[in-house]
């Protein structure tokens, strides 16, 4: 059984603590851009009739719901999260949704997934790779629970390249997000998130931890300058 580490226990308790602000500064802090960012991403999740798709990491249940809102009514979508506080907001997000009878959601870590091998036809996660403490295993296990022939899509924060915008975006990360963050709910929390993703992985590097893990065909796309970038990666 996988023994959640001192950090993750850390993380785990710092979303637990902001879950009920947190879709409120999501859109806030973002612009509402976040939504726009989920749609790139369900569009490229690959599943057709009676499918599954498993949500990693899946907070408040956003992309969740987004799946089935754009998926037909036979495919079944589970989610897992290992802050419960998140869980149960996102269970009653479902619950209210005209999707409850098709999301599950279940309190379990990214590197530890509750389903057997082969499971899911798509696996998505959504701003939380960076939080997954031991990443090689958390993907590693993403893979284990695929199909052959299922996909990943992973949608992260990322740092833009064009130097003006970077400068741009970095004050706006490290000074004004966690005042912002800090006025609505913990400023810890949202100085967490810049440093959390400025020590993210390059997009090479990271698509080489995803290679390792077994995903092959990779690929990543940047949105909104790079703000954010979509991988995706076949078994």
């Amino acid at each position: 059984m996988y023994r959640i580490t001192p950090k993750g226990e850390q993380i785990r308790s710092m979303f637990g603590a902001i879950a009920p602000r947190y879709d409120f500064l999501n859109r806030l802090l973002s612009l509402g851009i976040d939504r726009q960012w989920r749609r790139v991403a369900v569009s490229l999740v690959r599943c057709g009739n009676r499918g599954r798709v498993l949500d990693v990491a899946t907070g408040t249940g956003d992309l969740a719901l987004a799946i089935a809102a754009a998926t037909q009514a036979d495919v079944l979508i589970a989610g897992i999260d290992f802050c419960r506080e998140m869980v149960d907001i996102g269970r009653e997000k479902v619950a209210a949704s005209p999707h409850a009878g098709r999301i599950e959601l279940t309190v379990a870590p990214c590197e530890e997934i509750p389903f057997p091998d082969g499971s899911f036809d798509s696996v998505t996660i959504a701003f939380g790779i960076r939080n997954v403490v031991d990443r090689p295993r958390g993907l590693a296990e993403m893979y284990r629970i695929l199909k052959p022939g299922g996909n990943t899509v992973i949608l992260e924060f990322s740092t833009p390249v064009i130097p003006l915008f970077k400068a741009l975006y970095c004050w706006y990360f490290l000074k004004v997000l966690p005042a912002i963050g800090g006025i609505f709910s913990q400023k810890s929390a949202y100085r967490y998130l810049p440093d959390s993703v400025l020590e993210f992985p390059s997009r090479e590097e990271f698509k080489g931890l995803m290679t390792r893990a077994g995903f092959r065909n990779l690929t990543h796309r940047d949105l909104t300058l790079g703000i954010a970038t979509i991988y995706c990666g076949d078994k």
